[in-house]
């Protein structure tokens, strides 16, 4: 939510100055585009630019309706300096809570597919299930020592999402990535504290141990199942 607290801070300090021309006059329309307003100045300007980012962020967040009359109703009373119908903690509360239900049923369908192909694929030979849901193969098992989830380490990986389709690898940009344990994706945190290193594993995510209801745009989406082949290079410390 950090992006949607800068929008907010934003559109106070415009407001703020939008009230000190309040009462200017209207905008004037233009018989080339119908009711349109003309963007006669730097406040009409402004205004109008408001009006795009703050409807672009939350569009983007998958809100696609509002009531235009409430958001002007809630524009006016912060100008004039009016009790407003909610608290600004409530509204923070309740746009919060509406943009995790959109998050989450945009999500629904890449949910719904990622739990059916982790059900089937939990049944063949040799893939084994951790407590929290992660199933992985193993490919080769090292021998080497086992990293604890404060260890740094050095992987190999492919990535890619359940229909084959390779999103990421660190073989084909030619170089491992060196990491601390604790702050990747917790499938991986989970798993490779079972690899000895010199270990090669498939790892199967489902989405709650990867990225998530949100995903990490714009390469993954949101409620993703993932499926991972990783080599444990190196404990580095």
């Amino acid at each position: 939510m950090q992006k949607f607290t800068l929008t907010c801070l934003l559109m106070m300090a415009a407001l703020m100055g939008m009230s000190q021309a309040k009462k200017s006059a209207p905008a004037k329309t233009s018989k080339q585009t119908g009711n349109a307003p003309i963007l006669k100045n730097a406040l009409d300007s402004m205004s109008y630019a408001i009006g795009v980012l703050d409807a672009n962020f939350f569009k983007q967040q998958g809100m696609d309706k509002v009531n235009p009359q409430l958001v002007a109703r809630a524009y006016q009373d912060v100008i004039d300096g009016k009790a407003t119908l909610l608290t600004l903690e409530t509204c923070d509360m309740t746009v919060r809570e509406q943009l995790q239900a959109y998050v989450r049923e945009k999500a629904k369908g890449t949910i719904d597919e990622g739990e059916k192909f982790l059900a089937e694929n939990k049944k063949r030979s040799g893939v084994q299930t951790t407590p929290s849901g992660v199933q992985y193969e193993v490919i080769t098992m090292g021998t080497g020592a086992r990293p604890a989830d404060t260890s740094v380490v050095k992987v190999h990986y492919d990535g890619f999402f359940i229909n084959g389709k390779k999103f990421d690898s660190s073989r084909d940009r030619g170089e491992p990535i060196v990491y601390p344990l604790n702050k990747l994706i917790p499938g991986w945190v989970e798993v490779f504290q079972l690899m000895p290193v010199g270990s090669h594993f498939k790892l199967y995510v489902p989405y709650q141990l990867g990225y998530g209801e949100r995903g990490s745009p714009p390469t993954i989406p949101g409620g993703a199942a993932l499926i991972f082949d990783v080599e444990l290079l190196d404990i580095v410390k």
